[in-house]
């Protein structure tokens, strides 16, 4: 069809958004590669919990006897579609336009072979978090009730699984994972910070954590946590310098109240306990406890 087939004012209209089209500095994908799809990543993921939580859905009966009849098609479902969406993946982001779809599905096979490798490893760290989460929390009835309802341990599922991805390198899935679990839980997670086991997100809303976080063994965040970045160091034509670290470490066994804000590339202490409101950017020793004093001050103690 061409334009001046079209009648009235349409025409017009469609030519002022092409024209806006030809314009475009990377919000446009005509006569790109094709994107993965939000629709098929999630259901990757939905086979993928399904795999380390075996029935917790409820849409499949999981028995003894039919136990490896129902994983290994779980496995091979998601296998194919993760497969297809990270060969798109490779494609779109691939700066070689001689680039063969034999050298993209190579890596994509790669990456989810690393990733399929690992999952009884996540899901035995999985299992740590699920049980810090009932020994954390007074209102759990069950760890069962923790896997089916708690957003914090889904989305720390779905970032377990999403970091994989995202240290063999993988462009845009595990961000899109990651993107998929904030809108469904609204903790965001960014799929490059380095979680430890035993790892409990009470309530979870609001929850940020920076790409080049690194948090211990045995953290506990509550609603509204920040671990963010305090500035972006720039180069020398003024772009953002990508990689460095410039988030927070948060060391083993620390708790950190609700709407406390860390910033920057320091360090929590271990055994430390940073109280609510906080606003937080130098470096906190271990077993300390950081709090506000009235409305405008900070101040550090020292642990019994």
């Amino acid at each position: 069809m061409e334009l001046k087939d079209i009648p009235g004012k349409t025409s017009f209209y469609i030519q002022k958004m092409i024209s806006s089209y030809e314009r475009d500095s990377g919000t446009c994908f005509i006569n790109q590669r094709r994107v993965p799809e939000r629709r098929i990543i999630e259901e990757a993921l939905a086979y993928l919990l399904e795999i380390l939580f075996p029935g917790f859905s409820g849409k499949r009966n999981i028995t003894s006897e039919n136990m490896v009849y129902v994983v290994g098609d779980l496995m091979t479902k998601a296998q194919r579609v993760l497969i297809a969406q990270m060969v798109k993946a490779y494609r779109h982001t691939c700066i070689v336009p001689e680039c063969t779809r034999s050298s993209c599905e190579g890596k994509a096979q790669r990456a989810a072979e690393a990733l399929f490798v690992s999952l009884p490893d996540i899901r035995e760290v999985l299992k740590k978090d699920v049980e810090a989460a009932f020994e954390g929390d007074p209102a759990a009835g069950s760890p069962d009730e923790i896997v089916v309802c708690y957003p914090g341990l889904r989305a720390l599922a779905v970032h377990r699984i999403a970091h994989v991805l995202y240290t063999h390198q993988v462009p845009l899935v595990p961000r899109m994972m990651s993107e998929i679990a904030h809108a469904e839980t609204g903790i965001d997670i960014h799929p490059g910070a380095e979680i430890g086991e035993g790892f409990f997100i009470d309530h979870g809303t609001g929850v940020v954590i920076g790409e080049t976080a690194v948090i211990g063994k045995h953290v506990k965040l509550y609603q509204g946590v920040t671990l963010g970045a305090v500035s972006f160091p720039k180069d020398s034509c003024g772009r953002i310098i990508r990689g460095l670290q410039r988030h927070p470490t948060i060391g083993d066994n620390v708790i950190i109240y609700a709407h406390a804000t860390v910033l920057g590339h320091i360090t929590v202490g271990h055994s430390s306990v940073v109280g609510s409101n906080v606003w937080l950017k130098e470096d906190v020793p271990p077993k300390t406890m950081v709090a506000l004093e009235g409305q405008n001050f900070t101040f550090i103690t020292k642990k019994g």
